[in-house]
């Protein structure tokens, strides 16, 4: 075992554990989805629940569900009569994530939707308190000016990936169009006078943003 696994086993084992029925559809996603070191998973998860229990947000948005791992998470740092609003696009993977989502311990409070949330969240007319996108890459700009656009004053995103496996600072990947949509966005959202921002190297990078 390398020294940053090592590290990576002791920060886990010093970090609240994630249960039982979030650790099973981890490995699920992981055994029936392509990609499945997508899903947020147990540290980054744990992390995802304590800043909405800091921040006390009534309305979330979420721009990429995949398998519902991070949705479900958050709504478990939500109080009585919060809700996450979670939009997936691929309509490919519905079977699978709307299942782990309506079974659930916290289904009643996740409205899980199929679609294009740049076009579609705007649409439910909600001031959102906070947001974690998560979605395409190459759209990332794209939807934090959808997501800034219907956040309170006050408000709070995540953006996560940004720092996209060290590619951010690879000139080796210049002409990834992953990489590029996550270079625009980072340079976007560090000149942009309207927010507050830092990047967390947790996992693979994620900036808190704060909207002034």
């Amino acid at each position: 075992m390398t020294h940053e696994e090592s590290l990576e086993v002791y920060i886990l084992q010093h970090t609240d554990p994630e249960g039982d029925y979030l650790y099973r559809l981890w490995r699920a996603t992981n055994i029936h989805m392509l990609h499945g070191r997508m899903a947020s998973g147990h540290l980054q998860g744990r992390l995802l629940k304590m800043l909405v229990s800091m921040i006390r947000p009534k309305n979330i948005l979420e721009v990429g569900t995949f398998s519902g791992y991070s949705a479900i998470c958050m709504a478990e740092g939500l109080d009585d009569g919060g809700k996450v609003y979670t939009f997936e696009i691929n309509d490919e993977q519905e079977d699978f994530t709307r299942q782990w989502i309506d079974n659930s311990p916290v289904a009643d409070k996740i409205e899980f939707i199929i679609g294009d949330a740049i076009t579609e969240a705007p649409k439910l007319g909600i001031d959102f308190d906070m947001a974690f996108i998560d979605g395409d890459k190459r759209t990332y700009k794209q939807t934090y000016d959808m997501v800034l656009s219907i956040l309170r004053p006050g408000g709070f995103i995540l953006a996560d990936n940004t720092l996209w496996d060290g590619h951010v600072i690879d000139h080796a990947y210049d002409n990834d169009h992953q990489t590029q949509g996550i270079e625009t966005f980072n340079a976007y959202v560090a000149n942009d006078t309207r927010v507050e921002k830092v990047i967390l190297p947790i996992r693979d990078g994620l900036t808190l943003i704060r909207k002034k």
